[in-house]
């Protein structure tokens, strides 16, 4: 079968027109699907977009219309005859097309001129975004074209303007910076606009713009680099107390010496360079990431379950020769510290090697110039040593299979201070669910490729410490209190918990198996029940299904996961129910972050999508 011809190769810089619309903007061409006829493009904000041929004009030869100002309002005059007069105007649908593709000015096939709103300007000094235009060609009008018909075209632009203007001052001055790409008016008079030129040198030579600081900010980020490592290992002096309640506060403290083992150092620097050799051994898939703003696509190793596999064979091997793995509960506390003094270290690298990464490989939100806000939050995106992500493989696989080791060590830690012969069932019940929460983590590692983590923060202290030192050392708190604080379990019991968990997993997988379906082909025919609403950017919004009960179905499955996880332990302290605490509250913030990145992303398609389905996490409830 003959192919058919590819008109634009790719790195090509073209006209894309967005879809839906006549306006044509700047993109760069990546690629060209031969089967389905169809270019991806990248648009100057990052998004992409796939565009059939016809959608799709030379930027050498695209032209556009303008008129000339003339002194006769009656009368126009053709630019093609006097290019040099041509002049700058924008309409409001041309600013509201910007702000649509993140702020890019578009170039539309007709550009008119409007009058401001006496009410408009009392109210708000606003004024729209200069059209740079290409050179223009003959508009076709007579020049003797009646002086009543101009004027009712005006009118028409003007109020069709004021409508748009007038609801943007109401919103408030927030949504008309960020939806209409409008500027406030400086009392000292008007800045001078900058050429695009200009513009587009500035910004290439400049590090990416930051997004809104969150987690408190500067100073906020300055405190939870104290409080965090504070609080872990007030949490591990805590849960080896033999009353472990709050009402303890503060624990007392052992002496400096019991924080320090230089073998605990040693055994998680081995382990972390056994789950490096891991990752690099070539065997499992290799997955492509999301397009980065530069249109790249990075390549992970997603063999997180033969890693896995490979370190049970390995811990089982061990504790044949005769290891005796109780050592990581009677050194627990060394232990964690091992492991925050890594994660510091790693930081610290970190955020050295970003003074000198491009501006393009910095993450939007890890840019602030506040140094503690950057180290903690993460500034280079994606940092690598070669082909090794720094990133994934933290995130992946030291904390998360090492979560799993120590559970087990507790479980044979608890046989051995209890003299059983067998784990309770409540500590079984604690190993196994987790442990199914980790492998199908693992078995399903690509997915975490479209996570926030992954796609938004930047790689910096909050990350490095969450996999090293948080998620091993405080999401086993519940294992560890079994240890000395014996939970006994009936049969019914047993029974009760086991189905609350396995509900919660599988509105967790279920839910995370639709949305991550439809990413990849949201025309798939076994989609073709779900109903979606478009956006601007191409994509569309789940309305039904999982995705159409709640926003966070998968938040739903958590939460449930973490109360089957609790359940176990009983009700005598409070301590072993701190993740069910802390992952409500977790889940929260990451639901205000996202609903806030998806409102900027998405614009008016997310508050109809908010309309429709109401609830966040809970149906009925929150």
């Amino acid at each position: 079968m003959k192919m058919p011809a590819v008109r634009y190769q790719s790195g090509d810089m073209v006209m894309g027109r967005w879809p839906g619309s006549n306006l044509y903007y700047e993109v760069k061409v990546l690629d060209f699907d031969a089967k389905s006829g169809l270019y991806t493009v990248i648009y100057k904000d990052g998004t992409e977009l796939e565009l059939k041929e016809p959608d799709i004009k030379n930027a050498s030869g695209f032209q556009t219309r303008s008129r000339s100002r003339s002194r006769s309002p009656g009368r126009r005059r053709s630019l093609s005859r006097s290019p040099a007069r041509t002049t700058r105007r924008s309409s409001s649908r041309t600013a509201a097309a910007a702000a649509a593709s993140g702020g890019a000015t578009p170039v539309t096939d007709d550009v008119t001129s409007s009058r401001r709103d006496t009410r408009l300007k009392d109210a708000l000094e606003i004024r729209l975004s200069p059209l740079p235009l290409t050179k223009a060609e003959n508009n076709g009008y007579d020049k003797h074209e009646k002086k009543e018909e101009k004027q009712k075209e005006q009118n028409a632009t003007a109020h069709t303007l004021n409508e748009k203007c007038e609801a943007a001052v109401e919103a408030g001055p927030d949504k008309i910076q960020g939806r209409y790409n409008l500027r406030r008016r400086k009392d000292d008079g008007d800045a001078k606009p900058q050429r695009p030129e200009e513009k587009d040198a500035k910004t290439a030579a400049a590090a990416p713009p930051t997004t809104p600081l969150d987690f408190g900010g500067k100073i906020g980020a300055f405190f939870w680099l104290l409080f965090l490592p504070a609080w872990v290992l007030f949490l591990v002096l805590q849960v080896n107390l033999e009353d472990p309640s709050l009402t303890n506060f503060p624990p007392p403290l052992p002496p400096l010496d019991a924080f320090w083992d230089p073998r605990a150092l040693g055994f998680v620097v081995l382990w972390i360079l056994f789950q490096v050799l891991l990752y690099l051994l070539p065997v499992g898939k290799l997955s492509e990431g999301v397009p980065l703003r530069s249109g790249q696509r990075l390549k992970y190793r997603t063999n997180g379950f033969w890693a896995v596999a490979a370190s049970a064979l390995a811990v089982a091997a061990a504790v044949h020769r005769g290891v005796d793995l109780t050592y990581i509960y009677s050194h627990f506390l060394q232990l964690a510290t091992a492991s925050l003094l890594v994660a510091v270290l790693l930081s610290v690298y970190l955020y050295g090697r970003s003074r000198y990464a491009a501006g393009e490989q910095l993450a939007l939100g890890g840019s602030s110039g506040n140094v503690a806000y950057d180290f903690f939050k993460g500034r280079e995106l994606n940092p690598r040593i070669k082909e090794f992500d720094l990133k994934f493989f933290c995130e992946m696989r030291p904390g998360l299979i090492g979560w799993c080791l120590i559970n087990f060590a507790l479980a044979l830690a608890e046989m051995k201070l209890q003299r059983l012969d067998a784990p309770s069932y409540a500590m079984i019940l604690v190993n196994l669910f987790q442990l199914l929460y980790v492998v199908d983590g693992l078995w399903n590692e690509e997915a975490i490729l479209t996570t926030m983590d992954l796609m938004h923060d930047g790689f910096g202290f909050m990350l490095a410490f969450g996999d090293l030192v948080w998620v091993p050392f405080t999401y086993t708190l519940q294992a560890y209190y079994l240890v000395g604080h014996p939970n006994q379990l009936s049969l019914p019991a047993v029974a009760a918990i086991v189905t609350l968990k396995l509900v919660g997993f599988y509105i967790f997988r279920k839910s995370n198996s639709e949305k991550n379906a439809f990413r990849r082909n949201p025309s798939d025919p076994k989609l073709s029940h779900l109903q979606t609403i478009p956006t601007a950017t191409g994509k569309s919004l789940l309305v039904s299904g999982w995705w159409g009960t709640v926003r966070h179905p998968n938040y739903l499955g958590d939460l449930l996961m973490a109360l089957a996880w609790s359940l176990p332990c009983g009700f005598s302290h409070l301590l072993p129910w701190y993740y069910m605490i802390y992952f409500i509250v977790l889940l929260v913030h990451r639901d205000a972050r996202d609903m806030s990145e998806c409102r900027r992303k998405y614009g008016s398609a997310w508050d109809e999508y908010c309309r429709t389905v109401r609830y966040r996490i809970i149906p009925g409830l929150y």
